[in-house]
């Protein structure tokens, strides 16, 4: 149009969506002489995903927006976990960093589901891509596992085994898909704290290390039905998340009086995960639970799903 300038390009980014974690199976150890508990565990990827995109800021620094999830509340500076991310890759890189990143954010806040740790995978992916740093898959997970125990599980997604702290990684061929309802609460549980009950709580002679993967691996690999897995699941803080947080037990047999084939605590919780047979299953029981009451948000989900993607 004559006389008129068109408006600017916006600029170019990458956008990465990455997927919560839950942990059908949590085994939970002695601690190890760095202050990390042994852990033998398996992932998995569900479906509700953040998405992180970067951008050039077009000066120096690191610069974080969030919306969605946690908006108003989270850090945006130094403490930020995809803040540390993207200082590494940088760091690694050889590199100033210059980005701008916006977290959209739906997986739910400190409830279990590895939110921070799924943003610092998407920032480590999305910034790589946007700086052209050349990268392998081993020096990724590498310092996917220096941010945290959950990180390089959140670059991988799918269904896997988890052992040492959580970050020494075995695929597993998981076969068909489960359903479930994921129910928030108002509280919050700090992991250590979780971890330090759990310590507490063995010393009284109440819980054990459910090391033995075995059973549940195998179900998954078979495809089992959703009430065959529902008496494998494990998780050896649920006591201790129940301990600091006993409204959990109110709202874990809420659901299973509605219809829930399982109740479990994810990770250290406090949001609790309920299975369902199949997807019209899950969708009943959602609206059931909500209208019991006692949960902040219920989010319907399925799993396994793949990781990042761009």
């Amino acid at each position: 149009m004559t006389g008129q300038t068109a408006p600017a390009a916006p600029p170019a980014g990458v956008s990465v969506d990455v997927p919560a974690k839950i942990n059908p199976h949590l085994g939970v150890g002695d601690p190890r002489a760095d202050g990390y508990h042994a852990l033998s565990t398996v992932y998995q990827a569900i479906s509700l995903h953040d998405t992180v995109t970067a951008q050039r800021r077009g000066e120096p620094g690191i610069e974080i927006t969030i919306s969605g999830e946690g908006a108003g509340t989270l850090p945006t500076g130094e403490d930020n976990l995809a803040h540390k991310a993207a200082k590494l890759i940088a760091l690694y890189a050889g590199i100033e960093p210059d980005v701008k990143l916006h977290l959209n954010k739906r997986i739910p806040v400190a409830g279990g589901l590895a939110g921070g740790s799924a943003d610092a995978a998407g920032a480590l992916i999305a910034c790589a891509r946007l700086w052209d740093v050349e990268i392998g898959d081993a020096e990724l997970h590498r310092l996917a596992a220096g941010l945290g125990s959950d990180v390089p599980f959140c670059l991988k997604g799918g269904t896997a085994i988890g052992t040492g702290r959580g970050e020494e990684l075995t695929p597993v061929r998981a076969k068909g898909s489960w359903h479930w309802v994921v129910a928030t609460t108002d509280t919050q549980i700090a992991t250590p704290e979780c971890y330090k009950e759990v310590d507490r709580l063995r010393e009284d002679g109440i819980g054990r290390y459910s090391s033995d993967v075995g059973a549940i691996v195998q179900a998954f690999e078979a495809g089992a039905d959703a009430d065959s897995l529902a008496r494998l699941l494990v998780n050896d803080m649920e006591a201790a998340a129940v301990s600091l947080r006993p409204q959990l037990a109110s709202l874990m047999h809420g659901g299973l009086e509605e219809g829930a084939l399982a109740a479990h605590v994810s990770g250290s919780g406090p949001t609790v995960l309920f299975l369902a047979t199949d997807v019209k299953h899950s969708v009943a029981l959602a609206r059931r639970i909500r209208m019991r009451g006692g949960a902040r948000s219920v989010h319907l989900a399925h799993g396994p799903v793949a990781g990042p993607a761009a």
